[in-house]
């Protein structure tokens, strides 16, 4: 029988919860009141600041705009997608030369604003109109939609290859020693074994990308693109009214909250035999 001293009791036993208000409670509790004040204020200036004509003047543009920054997204995500998987599949390439040129795609795409990428795209790709028109591409690098298009499938690529690598370096490596064992080719086992692993870890991560690339659509609006972002300057330009920003920035807010809760009900039905 082990014996244990008053001393060292007293030694294991939880410190008693902090009394009083904290700096840290006192500091959370001011901010979270000036966000909820904030919040009211912005109310009360879109109920006070109401313009029923003004709505229902802009509302279809408003639907456009929505239209336009959701394709936009939509077609570039599942691009990179498609992108992602042989560059992610080069990155851990046995081959130095494959693997420095994936690296280097990644490198750049990752480390460069996607608005440079843009103009980059938009502006750059304009002054090479002649062989663009000699290979019968200028059709599709005149339109500035297109040319947005382009730059967000490159980016999302990069990212997405990112995720997709390290959720595959995720499994463990008795997966792929298993499958070897049972004579199962590299490929097989990578699409039937280790990617329906590897999607699960990287749900989360491709939500948050998803998110992400809806708040950087709005960048397109400089480059003439008619995206939420867009239709707003463009109302903004024509009435001055303040409220035309806030209604593009409810509706961002709108359409990320309901991807965050998407991804949220999606990681739940995927992970149910995980929590038995």
């Amino acid at each position: 029988m082990i014996m244990t001293s008053r001393s060292t009791k007293e030694v294991l036993r939880p410190p008693p919860p902090a009394r009083g208000w904290p700096r840290q409670r006192i500091i959370g509790y001011a901010l979270v009141s000036l966000w909820i004040v904030v919040f009211i204020g912005l109310i009360a200036y879109l109920v006070s600041a109401w313009k029923p004509d003004m709505f229902w003047r802009y509302a279809p543009s408003y639907v456009s705009g929505v239209w336009v920054t959701l394709k936009l997204v939509g077609l570039s995500v599942v691009i990179g997608a498609v992108l992602s998987v042989p560059i992610a599949y080069a990155r851990t390439s046995r081959n130095p030369f494959i693997a420095a040129l994936a690296y280097a795609y990644v490198y750049f795409f990752r480390g460069t604003p996607l608005l440079a990428q843009a103009f980059l795209i938009y502006y750059g790709f304009g002054s090479f109109r002649a062989q663009f028109e000699a290979v019968g591409l200028w059709f599709f690098f005149r339109d500035a939609f297109n040319c947005a298009l382009f730059a967000f499938s490159l980016n999302t690529a990069a990212y997405q290859a990112e995720i997709l690598r390290g959720a595959i370096a995720s499994v463990p490596k008795g997966q792929w020693e298993g499958a070897n064992s049972l004579g199962l080719p590299r490929l097989i086992t990578l699409r039937k074994i280790i990617l329906p692993q590897a999607l699960i870890v990287a749900l989360r991560p491709y939500g948050n990308e998803l998110i992400l690339m809806i708040k950087g659509s709005a960048i397109v609006a400089i480059i003439t693109v008619y995206d939420l972002m867009g239709v707003t300057r463009l109302v903004y330009s024509r009435t001055f009214d303040f409220q035309s920003y806030l209604w593009a920035a409810i509706i961002y807010l709108l359409i990320v909250e309901t991807l965050r809760h998407a991804v949220e009900w999606i990681e739940k039905r995927i992970t149910r035999h995980l929590k038995r």
